[in-house]
């Protein structure tokens, strides 16, 4: 017997509007008037940025101003240099690459939207027929978990940080969405063209993050697809994994015809696919018991309840689809040598779209209890972002002021009235939020979750106006990269260095430093990034080398960049 028994009234769908305001205001604050962050987001920018500005050899081969870059694939990097070249001279460069950010999200979002929708109006997802009538329509019942899934999705802490970055993470976890959404097709269908759409799909995933997870995805769908048909299975085998491994090939192809300067990356792309599968260890399992329940916060209550509750009906589509990628995933997390957050990413949409088929099935209690926990604790952690910044502002509470300045040595606090005002009116939405979820006890399904996702925007949206001069002080090198920039020549140098890619792609950018290319070592000058106060070269040291410039970022005690010329004998 089904678990479900709803009236129609449960299954009031979201505004059309208030969809798409949420989702703007999920992904528009984080993406305007900051610089890249120090670490994966300046990094991602900095490939994106190379190639927007060079030639064809740069497109093949992504580097970050002549660092090669070998993990990865191409694909995120390539859309956001088409977007640098496209509107970098109207918006800048920094932006422009992240319109391709809001693609990405947007890609995610409508995947897991329509993925659940064609799961929840299938037939043995409907709820029960009420003896006197009432019970929802296919399409109605569709929608309103459909909108569960999306706000799930947002409400995940895991996806909130990763979603605002020019990584390629940010596209893999879009095009797994989008996976699943062609998946779905394909088993409704068991058409060619859907088979072939999901070939594609998984092609590009190969091309935006390496071939494990899409091979993962495949062979889950191989393990779930014989309750659903013998064509099904050939159409996989002989359509869609042909059709993905053509795709997959583009890149290697090209790389091995044309040889961008003179090589190939694709050995060194193909062994850092190959470095991330191990035997299990202890230190991966640890990592992942340690860090999913608050990375997958609140997707994974509710998809164990849908497991629990739809137990009877184990070859049901909405059941067996999403848990067979999301143990396929889990099993990547394992095998993974060190344990790594951006392999618990492809958990999060099939952990959405799973957890919107616990919705109908979750007793009052339950319900009440996830959403007096969220109530709490991000009314909480709002409040707290509120008083860090007047602390910021006036100075009061001392120790808190003393904190947050002592943080960021040298931040000069600055009031901005529009972030301010977007701020309060944000503040305020979500008390009526609150308010209208107690005083009213709305029924609707996805009541159980929108104090969940609405106070997750909330707090980063107040990040984002309230916080967002003090965080980028923090996290970027645009001061030390013009300082390093105002000490080099104007043309015709380059610059031997060990610093990372983050820091490369910021000095690169802020400061127009010209570094050498990939193993070319025979500069003039030497940028050296050691910690603490001993260098790694002394300035006298044999007399062939001169310091020009030694600095760090104020927010950081131990990195320390010291910049030096080759003195010729």
């Amino acid at each position: 017997m089904k678990p479900v028994r709803l009236p129609a009234s449960a299954t009031l769908a979201l505004p059309r509007w208030g969809v798409i305001a949420l989702c703007l205001l999920y992904i528009l604050p984080g993406l305007i008037r900051r610089d890249p962050w120090k670490s994966d987001d300046a990094a991602g920018f900095g490939i994106m940025w190379t190639m927007a500005r060079g030639t064809w050899q740069d497109w093949l081969w992504p580097h970050v101003a002549g660092l090669p870059a070998p993990g990865e694939g191409p694909l995120a990097f390539w859309l956001g240099a088409l977007f640098i070249r496209l509107f970098g001279w109207l918006l800048g460069d920094a932006l422009a690459a992240r319109i391709s950010t809001i693609g990405f999200f947007i890609i995610g979002a409508l995947s897991v939207w329509y993925s659940t929708y064609l799961l929840g109006r299938r037939s043995e997802t409907q709820p029960l027929r009420l003896a006197f009538g009432g019970q929802p329509e296919a399409r109605d019942y569709g929608r309103t978990l459909a909108d569960g899934a999306l706000l799930i999705y947002l409400a995940c802490l895991g996806l909130l940080l990763r979603s605002h970055e020019t990584t390629a993470e940010a596209l893999q976890v879009s095009m797994i969405g989008f996976a699943i959404y062609s998946a779905v097709r394909l088993f409704e269908s068991q058409s060619l063209r859907s088979a072939m759409v999901l070939g594609v799909t998984l092609g590009l995933l190969v091309l935006t993050r390496g071939w494990l997870v899409p091979m993962a995805f495949w062979s889950a769908l191989v393990l779930v697809s014989p309750r659903h048909g013998d064509r099904l299975l050939q159409r996989l085998a002989l359509v869609t994994l042909p059709l993905g491994f053509a795709t997959a090939s583009i890149w290697p192809l090209l790389n091995a015809l044309m040889q961008p300067f003179g090589g190939n990356p694709t050995p060194a792309w193909l062994q850092w696919n190959a470095a991330q599968l191990a035997l299990p260890s202890l230190e991966s399992t640890v990592y992942f018991f340690k860090y999913i329940p608050w990375f997958a916060w609140p997707a994974w209550p509710f998809a164990a309840w849908a497991v629990y509750a739809w137990r009877k009906q184990r070859g049901a589509l909405h059941i067996t689809l999403p848990l067979g990628l999301i143990i396929a995933f889990i099993l990547l997390v394992l095998l993974h040598p060190h344990g790594e957050e951006s392999f618990l990413l492809p958990l999060l949409p099939p952990l959405s779209i799973l957890a919107a088929f616990g919705l109908p099935t979750m007793k009052r209690g339950a319900i009440n209890a996830v959403d007096w926990f969220a109530m709490m604790t991000l009314s909480t952690c709002a409040a707290f972002i509120w008083i860090g910044w007047i602390a910021k502002q006036t100075g009061w509470p001392p120790r808190l002021a003393h904190n947050a300045l002592k943080l960021a040595p040298g931040f000069k606090p600055e009031f901005n009235l529009l972030a301010f005002l977007i701020a309060a009116a944000a503040t305020i939405a979500w008390i009526l939020v609150i308010r209208w979820r107690i005083a009213r006890h709305p029924s609707v399904l996805w009541r159980a979750v929108v104090l969940s996702s609405g106070g997750v925007i909330l707090c980063w949206l107040l990040l984002m106006t309230l916080w967002l001069p003090w965080l980028n002080y923090g996290k970027s090198y645009a001061g030390v990269a013009k300082q390093i920039g105002a000490r080099l020549p104007s043309a015709d140098y380059c610059v031997d260095t060990n610093v990372g890619a983050a820091q490369r792609a910021s000095f690169a950018y802020f400061g127009g430093v010209e570094f050498a290319r990939f193993d070319k070592h025979d500069c003039a000058y030497l940028l050296l990034q050691d910690r603490g106060s001993d260098p790694l070269m002394k300035k006298d040291e044999d007399g062939r080398l001169a310091l020009l410039w030694e600095g760090r970022r104020p927010s950081d005690r131990d990195e320390r960049f010291r910049l030096y010329r080759r003195v010729k004998q």
